[in-house]
């Protein structure tokens, strides 16, 4: 199914550091799919598509710049979805509207019982609703908190539908792009799961996210991750006075210890953390409330469970200790989940990796297959719909940080591969059958 192009070193040296490289796979492309995208590249008209892209790129940035100063932080992309939903009207795609939980989705449909593929970048950020978003310009590059992250796949899927109807491209297949709400923090990725609930009937997806590395990347493995909020709950009382009564911080010190002491494989990919502690009330107070935020993740969705079950154990052995050590019952705990995204390590021979791949080099990449991410392309891989993520274009880093910047150089790559991504998949009225196989609609 796939060459082997690295050392068993090689590979393990790249596990070890953790270092984005690509992975020793490279996918098994049908000679009749690589002749059908040469077809479709040699067509006037997606030539002419192409090229609209390239003149185009300085209203998409414009566009990223207009998008990226509406605050959307996780729970309150409104605004944006508002502001992007009249972006996506503008373009004339149908069935424009807002879904019950803030997705805004469009379709351009194609000449009729062709495959349905789904383009989506999500509208949230990681940064508060009060956070500071002037853009300044630096040596070429846009510096402002979510510049790339996912503004610059919001603007990238605008630049597609545009060219699409400028050179008047007939499709077999529908095309869906949809801004989505809830992918960062907490959001457990609600907007995309909503979206596949209302349409049952997506045959493949494409996740256009922040180009973090270069536009010849493709993603195709999800990491799943499961999260949980614990909170040890106690009596409370003064240090001296009330001393003897158990401690919430001192049972949640006892759990963070033990979960920090477990052992995880490198290979699937399985990793973990307390992000956040919380509680306690002065420092001459046995603390009555304590409460971390656990996240665990990893490539594999059994050893993920193996994981999980491994750290609640630790959490209810820790208030089992904190009771026992005072002689007492009065010390609870309750776990919430707060997340739960699924996983999945699918074969990298699907038809949306192979699509991307033969786009990748229609642009002039060298493209490779890269490590898991944890992305919208999570659901729609965990259901056993072809799926992957790729670059939207440009170059960025800071990510998820204040000093996050976006250089804009060749950025009109992104929308160009995901056209011919696109193309492939879908197919082109009269010249090329879509790659993508239509699914049994799911229940």
């Amino acid at each position: 199914m796939f060459t082997k192009r690295k050392s068993h070193v090689a590979r393990t040296l790249c596990l070890m550091v953790l270092a984005p490289c690509a992975w020793a796979v490279e996918p098994n492309i049908p000679v009749a799919s690589a002749q059908s995208f040469a077809a479709i590249a040699a067509l006037p008209a997606v030539r002419q598509a192409m090229a609209f892209i390239k003149t185009d790129d300085a209203n998409t940035l414009a566009e990223q710049k207009a998008i990226v100063v509406i605050a959307a932080p996780t729970f309150q992309e409104k605004k944006r979805a508002e502001f992007y939903m009249a972006k996506l009207k503008a373009t004339g795609l149908a069935d424009v509207r807002m879904d019950s939980v803030g997705s805004v989705c469009g379709v351009r449909k194609g000449s009729g019982n062709g495959p349905r593929l789904l383009l989506s970048a999500h509208l949230d950020t990681v940064f508060p609703e009060n956070t500071p978003l002037a853009i300044t310009e630096k040596g070429g590059k846009l510096y402002a908190p979510g510049i790339a992250d996912d503004t610059r796949g919001l603007a990238a899927m605008l630049s597609v539908v545009r060219a699409l109807n400028a050179s008047k491209i007939a499709t077999v297949g529908d095309v869906w792009f949809c801004g989505t709400p809830g992918k960062e923090g907490l959001g457990d990725l609600y907007g995309i799961k909503q979206v596949f609930k209302d349409h049952k009937d997506i045959d493949g997806y494409i996740a256009l996210e922040s180009p973090t590395s270069a536009n010849n990347e493709i993603s195709y493995e999800a990491t799943g991750s499961h999260r949980y909020r614990v909170t040890y709950k106690g009596p409370g009382g003064h240090s001296y006075s009330a001393f003897g009564l158990p401690s919430a911080i001192h049972a949640l010190g006892r759990a963070i210890a033990g979960i920090a002491d477990l052992q995880t494989p490198v290979k699937p990919k399985t990793t973990f953390t307390v992000g956040t502690i919380a509680g306690g009330t002065s420092v001459n107070s046995i603390a009555g409330e304590a409460t971390m935020d656990l996240d665990m993740r990893s490539n594999d969705n059994a050893e993920l469970l193996k994981l999980e079950e491994q750290a609640l154990k630790i959490v209810q052995q820790a208030a089992a200790a904190e009771n026992k050590r005072w002689g007492s019952d009065k010390l609870k705990v309750e776990v919430k989940a707060v997340g739960d995204r699924p996983g999945g390590s699918p074969s990298p021979d699907s038809s949306v990796v192979h699509a991307l791949w033969l786009a990748v080099q229609a642009v002039g990449g060298q493209p490779k297959l890269t490590i898991a991410r944890s992305t919208e392309a999570n659901l729609p891989i965990s259901l056993g719909i072809p799926g992957a993520v790729v670059g939207a274009g440009g170059y960025s880093e800071g990510i998820h940080s204040l000093d996050e910047w976006f250089d804009p150089t060749d950025a009109y790559l992104g929308p160009q591969k995901a056209l011919m991504a696109i193309l492939g998949l879908v197919g082109v009225e009269g010249v090329s059958a879509p790659m993508l196989k239509k699914l049994p609609a799911r229940p």
